[in-house]
C-alpha cells in the first residue's frame, strides 16, 4: 500500500510517523509546501522575542531525519496543486524549479493547515507590515526588528498570536498598540476575564484600541501610519496582522471533497473525507464539538496531533475514532496566564443553552507559603444537573494545572458536584488542601443547591436603588485603599450580626467583599435571619476590573 501525505508540521508529520510505527512495509511519501517539514510554529513569537535563543530549536525534523528514522520520503518546497480522486493521483509542483510531477496513492492524507486571514486593509503589502504563521515569516520579522530597531508597532488583532507578539515586541523595547475589532481581547474568554488581561496590558505600557478596525497603512512623510475606521491615526515603525486564520481548503474543494458548515473539510470520526480513500486532519478540518455534538473547527496543535494519530490508525486498518474537541487553550500575556476550555457565555447564549456561572478567586498554593499568586476561576455549568460546559482561568502560577483538570473533567462528563470530590496532590508549595478546582465546585454546587443566590457584575444596574441596598462587608482599610461601589453602605462581616437589627426586611441586600468568601458568610447570616439577599459573584475584584475597562 502506498500512502501520500500533503502537508507536514503537526498533522502530516505526526500521521507519517504513526503509520510507519504501525506498518513497516507500506510506502509513505510526504509533500510540504514550505521549506521545513516539521517546526514549532507555536514557538515563533518567542524566537522573535529572543526567549528561544536559537532558530534551530524550532526545527523539529528534516527530510533526512524522516528518511533515516522512519524510511519516509519527504519533499519540501513541493506544493500539491491538484488531486484526481478517480485516478488516485496527486499533482505536485516543485516551488524552486517549477517541475511538475504526478504521484499515485492508495490512501491520501490531507494536512494543509490554515492561512492567516487577510482583511482588506489598504497598504497591508508594505514591507514593514507582517503576518506570522511560518518560520520564514518569523525570519522576516526578527530580521526587521534586529536590523531596523523599530521603536513602535501596531498589532492588528488581540488573539493568542497577537498578544504573544505584543509581549515579545515589548521585550525588545518596541512600544506597542493593539487594535481589535471586538470590544475585548481574547475572544475565547468572556468580557470580565478579558478585562483583567487588558488592565495588565495597560500596566505594561500597551495601549488597546477596542471596537476598532484598521482601514489602511499610509505613508506620512516617510513613516507608516495605521488609520482606523474610527479616525485614529497611529504612527508606527512596523505592524503585525493577527486577525485569525482560515482553513486551507482550496485543494480539497477543487477535488470535489465535501466541505462542512464552517467551510472546512468535512470528516467523519475516522477522519475520513467524503472520498473513502482520502483523510484530512488539523486546522483545515471540521470535526465534532465534544460537549454538544455540533460542527467545530479548532485550529490548535493538540487536536491536530490527535486527529493525525487517529487518521493514521484507520489508514492502516486499525479502527480508531475522534470523539470531538473542546478547544482547550492557554496563553501567556506578560505575568498573566489565561486558560480556557469548552464553552464561554457568549457561545452558550448564542446557542440558547440554559446555564449557570460561578466565579471565584483562589491562590496558586497555600497562602502562608511564600509568593502565592491569585487565580480567577470562572465555571459555566448546566442549570439542571451541574454538567460542566466550560471554564476560564486568569492568573499567575497554577492556571495551567487547573484548566487541564477541568478540561479532563469535561471529557469525563463530570459535574460540578464531582469537582468537590476531586483529590489533588497537596503540599504548601503546590496547592491548598481545598484546591481552586474544589473551591470552584463548592461554589457552583452551592448555587445549584440554593445555598446562595448570585448576581453578576453586569447585572448590577438592573436593580432599583430604592428597593436595593449594596452592602460592602470588607474591612475599612480595604475601602480606603481600593474604593467601593457607589452607594454601598459599609458593615464589616464580623459586625454584621449586631448591625442587622437596623436593616429593612422589605429590601433586597446585595452583599459583596473582595472576592466573595466573606460575602457568602454574610449571605448565610442574613438569609437565615429572614432577609432577601444576593451575593455579587466574584466580589468587588471582578466588578472593579470589568467596569474599569468599559468605555
Amino acid at each position: 500500500m502506498k500512502i501520500v501525505i500533503i502537508g507536514g508540521v503537526a498533522g502530516g508529520a505526526t500521521a507519517a510517523a504513526r503509520i510507519r510505527r504501525l506498518d513497516e512495509h507500506c510506502g509513505i511519501v510526504m509533500f510540504e509546501r514550505g521549506p521545513y517539514v516539521s517546526f514549532a510554529n507555536c514557538g515563533l513569537p518567542y524566537y522573535i522575542g529572543d526567549v528561544i535563543s536559537k532558530r534551530s530549536y524550532l526545527l523539529l525534523a528534516t527530510p533526512k531525519s524522516f528518511k533515516d528514522r522512519y524510511n519516509i520520503d519527504v519533499y519540501v518546497s513541493s506544493e500539491a496543486i491538484g488531486i484526481d480522486p478517480g485516478k488516485k493521483t496527486v499533482t505536485v509542483r516543485n516551488i524552486k524549479t517549477g517541475e511538475i510531477r504526478s504521484e499515485a496513492y492508495d490512501r491520501l492524507i490531507l494536512s494543509p493547515g490554515a492561512k492567516p486571514a487577510a482583511p482588506p486593509i489598504k497598504g497591508a503589502d508594505r514591507p514593514n507590515v507582517f503576518s506570522l504563521r511560518t518560520v520564514p515569516d518569523s525570519d522576516r520579522i526578527k530580521a526587521y526588528c534586529d536590523e531596523r530597531r523599530p521603536k513602535s508597532s501596531v498589532i492588528v488583532g488581540g488573539g493568542f498570536i497577537g498578544l504573544e507578539m505584543v509581549e515579545n515586541l515589548v521585550r525588545k523595547g518596541v512600544k506597542t498598540t493593539v487594535v481589535e475589532m471586538l470590544d475585548q481581547v481574547l475572544a475565547a474568554v468572556d468580557y470580565e476575564m478579558a478585562a483583567m488581561v487588558q488592565f495588565h496590558l495597560k500596566e505594561k505600557g500597551v495601549d488597546c484600541l477596542l471596537g476598532v478596525g484598521v482601514d489602511a497603512f499610509e505613508d506620512r512623510a516617510g513613516r507608516c501610519v495605521a488609520v482606523t475606521d474610527q479616525g485614529h491615526e497611529i504612527p508606527c515603525d512596523m505592524a503585525v496582522l493577527s486577525v485569525g486564520v482560515l482553513p486551507e481548503t482550496g485543494l480539497a474543494k477543487d477535488a470535489g471533497l465535501e466541505l462542512g458548515q464552517r467551510g472546512a473539510i468535512k470528516v467523519d470520526a475516522a477522519m475520513r473525507t467524503s472520498d473513502p480513500n482520502i483523510y484530512a486532519v488539523g486546522d483545515a478540518v471540521e470535526t465534532t464539538d465534544f460537549i454538544f455534538g455540533g460542527p467545530i473547527n479548532i485550529p490548535l496543535a493538540g487536536p491536530a496531533n490527535r486527529q493525525a494519530r487517529i487518521a493514521a490508525d484507520n489508514v492502516v486498518g486499525r479502527k480508531s475514532v475522534y470523539k470531538g474537541a473542546l478547544g482547550t487553550s492557554i496563553v501567556k500575556v506578560f505575568d498573566l496566564t489565561v486558560g480556557s476550555t469548552g464553552y464561554n457565555e457568549k457561545k452558550l447564549k448564542k446557542c440558547g443553552i440554559p446555564y449557570r456561572v460561578s466565579v471565584i478567586h483562589a491562590l496558586s498554593h497555600a497562602g502562608y507559603y511564600p509568593d502565592p499568586e491569585t487565580m480567577c476561576v470562572k465555571l459555566l455549568f448546566s442549570a439542571s444537573d451541574g454538567m460542566i460546559f466550560g471554564a476560564q482561568i486568569v492568573g499567575g502560577k497554577g492556571v495551567d494545572k487547573r484548566i487541564d483538570v477541568i478540561a479532563t473533567a469535561i471529557r469525563g462528563r463530570m459535574t460540578v458536584y464531582d469537582l468537590e470530590d476531586l483529590e489533588s496532590a497537596y503540599a504548601p508549595p503546590y496547592g491548598s488542601a481545598k484546591d481552586a478546582v474544589n473551591m470552584a465546585g463548592y461554589v457552583a454546587s452551592n448555587i445549584l443547591k440554593g445555598d446562595v443566590e448570585i448576581v453578576s457584575w453586569d447585572e448590577m444596574d438592573r436593580f432599583d436603588s430604592s428597593e436595593t441596598v449594596l452592602l460592602d462587608l470588607r474591612d475599612r482599610d480595604e475601602l480606603e485603599e481600593f474604593g467601593t461601589i457607589p452607594g454601598a453602605i459599609h458593615v464589616p462581616v464580623n459586625k454584621l450580626r449586631e448591625r442587622m437589627t437596623d436593616f429593612n426586611r422589605d429590601k433586597l441586600y446585595i452583599v459583596f467583599c473582595a472576592v466573595g468568601v466573606r460575602a457568602y458568610i454574610g449571605y448565610r447570616i442574613l438569609v437565615q435571619n429572614g432577609f432577601k439577599v444576593r451575593n455579587l459573584s466574584g466580589g468587588f475584584s471582578t466588578y472593579q476590573s470589568a467596569r474599569a475597562m468599559q468605555p
